[in-house]
């Protein structure tokens, strides 16, 4: 069964709120949850898999479908770096160097899709 989807009011909230890094365990779990679904929307299929653990995974970019055991393509990130990388305060190249993100399989890089453009932002 499919989780509910976060209505971008209360998901824009949360991004905003958790950006600062100090927000309380909710709040990131829905700013999470949030930009996650986004990707997810703007990005579909099931290549690759990206996961913020404790909060989710979702899979998505188009291409091979992945069904069984360890997919090919993994990224792998706290929660305060794929914020970071979500709202374009940290690069893939930067989070990739500085051992934050951890990214396998030859089509498990997020470059082209992010920053995330949320709903009611203005370009970057």
């Amino acid at each position: 069964m499919a989780r509910a989807r976060i209505p971008d009011g209360e998901g824009l909230h949360a991004v905003a709120n958790a950006r600062g890094g100090d927000a309380e365990k909710p709040v990131v779990a829905t700013a999470v949850r949030y930009t996650l679904q986004h990707l997810a929307e703007v990005a579909p299929g099931h290549t690759v898999e990206v996961r913020v653990p404790p909060f989710a995974a979702i899979q998505c970019i188009e291409g091979p479908r992945h069904t069984r055991g360890t997919p090919p393509n993994v990224v792998e990130t706290d929660a305060r770096t794929w914020l970071a990388l979500a709202s374009g305060d940290l690069s893939w190249r930067d989070a990739l160097a500085g051992g934050t993100v951890h990214a396998s399989g030859s089509r498990a890089d997020l470059t082209p899709v992010l920053p995330l453009r949320l709903p009611g932002e203005s370009g970057r």
